[in-house]
C-alpha cells in the first residue's frame, strides 16, 4: 500500500536491511534523554519503539520527550530545555542563527530516516508536475533552476554567504520553447505555481534547486492554506495550485505527488545535464536516488568541547541501526535508511 494520510501504515514493502550494523552498546548508559521538536514520531508510535528497544540494552536510561512540532526543536536545543531535536526538515536559517548566538557553535545534524515517497506530513519527496498534455517528460535539476529561479548574487550554506551559486538572467527560463518544445508550445510563457515563501517548502526546495540561493521567479504564483467559503474545512496550498494546473496547459508546480490530479503528471528528473532522470518512485526514494528527495533529521546539542554525550551518542546509534531502521520500515511511512547512508550518519558521530 503507498500514500494516504495519517498514522497508519502506508508502506508495507519490505527493503533489505541486512547491510546495516546490528546495534551493539560501546558504552552502558544511563539518565534522561530530552528531546523537543516534530510530533510525527509521537503521532505514529515510532519513538516508542525506539525508546523500548533501547532500554534492553540500556534499563536506566529515561526519557523526557516534548514531540509537538518541529518548530519547536532549535529553541528547544538553543534555550537548553532540549538535548536532542528530531525535525521533519533541515534548520532554517533563522534557527541556526539563534543557535549560533546562544551557544557560540552550531548544533551536529543527523539525518535518521528518509522522508516519505507520498505520505502528507511525513516529509514526502518533492515532485515536479505540468499538465498531462505537456510534451515533457523530464527536467533536470539547472532547468529547474532556470524555470523556478531568477538571477542572483550567491545564497547560503549554512551561516555562510556562498557566492559561488552565483548566475545571471540569461539562465532563467520563462517560455516552454526554451525547453525545446516547439510548435503551439514555443513562445508560451512558464506559468509557475508554488507555496508561498513563508511555508518550509520553497527553503528545502531552494536548497536542492538553486544551491541555497532565494530569488524566485518573479512571475511566480503563491498559495496559502485557507479556510473553505463555509469555514467547515481547511483548503491545502497544495490542493489550490494543483486544482489551477489542472487547468492551465502552459504550467508547472512542484509540490507532493499525493496532490496529483488526473489532469496532472509528474515528470523524472535528472541532477545534473550529464546524468540520468531518475523517476519518482517508492524506490527511488528509499535508495536516494531521486534527486528531490527530503530527509528527517536528528538534531543534538552539543558539550562544550564540541562532542556529544555518551547517552546521547549510544541512542543514536541505536537509531541508525539495523533494529532502529527496521522500526521505521514497521512504521510504513519515513522510509529506511540505506546501508551507505547510515553510515556516514554513524561516522559523525565517532
Amino acid at each position: 500500500m503507498e500514500g494516504g494520510q495519517g498514522p497508519g501504515i502506508h508502506y508495507t514493502k519490505k527493503f533489505d536491511l541486512s547491510g546495516l550494523p546490528s546495534y551493539r552498546p560501546q558504552h552502558r548508559v544511563q539518565g534522561v534523554i530530552r528531546q523537543w521538536g516534530v510530533n510525527y514520531i509521537a503521532d505514529s508510535g515510532l519513538v516508542d519503539e525506539w525508546e523500548r528497544g533501547f532500554r534492553d540494552h540500556h534499563p536506566e536510561v529515561t526519557f523526557s520527550d516534548h514531540l509537538k512540532s518541529t518548530i519547536l526543536g532549535a529553541p528547544g536545543l538553543y534555550t537548553g530545555v532540549a538535548d536532542l531535536a528530531p525535525m521533519g526538515r533541515q534548520l532554517i536559517w533563522d534557527e541556526l542563527t539563534a543557535y549560533q548566538r546562544e551557544t557560540d557553535s552550531l548544533p551536529l545534524e543527523i539525518t535518521f530516516a528518509t522522508g516519505s515517497y507520498d505520505v502528507g506530513g511525513w516529509t514526502f519527496s518533492l515532485a515536479v508536475m505540468v499538465h498531462k498534455d505537456n510534451p515533457l517528460t523530464q527536467l533536470n535539476l539547472p532547468q529547474l533552476d532556470g524555470i523556478f529561479g531568477a538571477q542572483r548574487t550567491g545564497g547560503w550554506k549554512g551561516l555562510v554567504w556562498d557566492t559561488s551559486i552565483a548566475r545571471g538572467s540569461e539562465r532563467n527560463i520563462r517560455t516552454w520553447g526554451s525547453l525545446g518544445l516547439g510548435g503551439e508550445w514555443r513562445e508560451q510563457p512558464i506559468h509557475v505555481y508554488g507555496y508561498n515563501l513563508k511555508f518550509h517548502f520553497p527553503d528545502e526546495f531552494s536548497k536542492k534547486v538553486f544551491g541555497g540561493g532565494d530569488k524566485w521567479n518573479e512571475a511566480l504564483i503563491e498559495y496559502a492554506n485557507k479556510a473553505a467559503p463555509d469555514g467547515s474545512t481547511l483548503i491545502l496550498a497544495a490542493d489550490q495550485f494543483m486544482a489551477d494546473l489542472s487547468r492551465d496547459r502552459y504550467g508547472i508546480a512542484y509540490g507532493g505527488a499525493q496532490s496529483l490530479t488526473p489532469e496532472t503528471k509528474v515528470l523524472a528528473i535528472a541532477p545534473d545535464e550529464r546524468s540520468a532522470a531518475v523517476e519518482l518512485t517508492l524506490d527511488n526514494v528509499q535508495n536516494r536516488t531521486y534527486p528531490l528527495t527530503r530527509d528527517v533529521y536528528y538534531y543534538v546539542r552539543r558539550e562544550a568541547d564540541g562532542g556529544v554525550a555518551t547517552h546521547l551518542r549510544e541512542f543514536l546509534r541505536y537509531v541508525l541501526s539495523r533494529e532502529g531502521q527496521e522500526a521505521v520500515q514497521a512504521d510504513g511511512k519515513y522510509l529506511p535508511l540505506t546501508a551507505a547512508a547510515a553510515a556516514e550518519q554513524l561516522a559523525k558521530l565517532d
